[in-house]
């Protein structure tokens, strides 16, 4: 897809570091004496890094940028050198991103003999803290899929009387709620009204169980922070078109990268056979609701 990604001219760099700090997601790192972007994966093309460039070696460029395609990112981690390398795969060990990090080793080996640098020792490098690599990249694979916490779950029992209802008493339905675990097609989102919440909605709203949440299943995503923009675009397109949910309510934070959430809804709408009706909540960074409105 094409999209905005931040290109650092290594001509004009002069190794001074003062973005590194300034990228929050990490993108950047130092390697060999330059500023680096280590992954596209993290990037956000918001140029954050931009303005403490004392050079202005850093620049926005609009380019096809796959982020979930690791094998053409580890291409061009390979052309920068082993440390780079090895920065690359330690990042996505570091954020448990283990099915790219899979991806990534399993294209070194592969490609091992066409690599200019010994591709067993940069595994091991990245694998050895804590276990051996051939324990930990089978640990990954065993792994995959079988993680407790992305088992489904619905604990929602019919409905509660209002004697029943308790302050405070969570009113969540379902298991997991992270927008990249759920299954669109899980029983608890058929015909279901549902919220799709920013992260940190939940911890700013006082009321948000007993006002937001009850009686709707859950999904929560950031649209800053996570990787996985179009596949949540697809996930919310299967709710309306086979999960036949009945209404969507996006509910975002009043900073502005919280917008993105609601493109999202908006995206899968617009891709949707069936049409549903979608209401925007804004919440102020002290918890107050700023607008409420279906759009």
């Amino acid at each position: 897809m094409i999209r905005e990604i931040v290109t650092i001219d290594e001509n004009v760099c002069n190794g001074c570091g003062e973005c590194i700090p300034n990228c929050h997601e990490g993108a950047l790192q130092m390697i060999d004496g330059k500023a680096r972007l280590i992954s596209d994966l993290l990037c956000d093309g918001l140029g954050a890094c931009i303005g403490h460039c004392p050079v202005g070696a850093i620049t926005i460029e609009k380019r096809e940028a796959e982020p979930y395609n690791e094998t053409k990112a580890i291409q061009l981690m390979v052309e920068k050198g082993k440390n780079t390398v090895i920065a690359h795969l330690q990042h996505l060990l570091d954020h448990n991103e283990t099915d790219f990090l899979n991806e990534g080793i399993t294209y070194l080996h592969a490609n091992k003999d066409s690599i200019h640098f010994n591709v067993e020792e940069v595994v091991a490098q990245v694998a050895q803290p804590k276990q051996t690599k051939h324990q930990k990249i089978t640990t990954m694979h065993n792994s995959h899929g079988g993680c407790p916490g992305s088992q489904t779950m619905n604990f929602s029992s019919g409905n509660v009387s209002l004697d029943e209802q308790v302050s405070g008493q969570s009113q969540l339905q379902q298991w997991p709620v992270q927008l990249h675990l759920v299954n669109p097609q899980a029983s608890y989102f058929t015909n279901a009204d549902v919220l799709l919440a920013a992260d940190c909605v939940a911890f700013s709203v006082g009321n948000f169980h007993d006002k937001h949440l009850q009686g709707k299943s859950l999904a929560i995503a950031c649209p800053k922070l996570d990787h996985s923009n179009e596949s949540y675009i697809d996930k919310l397109t299967a709710m309306i078109d086979n999960a036949h949910i009945n209404t969507l309510s996006v509910m975002i934070m009043e900073v502005p990268c919280c917008g993105g959430l609601l493109q999202i809804a908006q995206q899968a709408a617009n891709q949707a056979t069936r049409k549903i009706p979608i209401k925007a909540i804004v919440v102020s960074v002290r918890g107050e609701i700023l607008e409420e409105k279906w759009v």
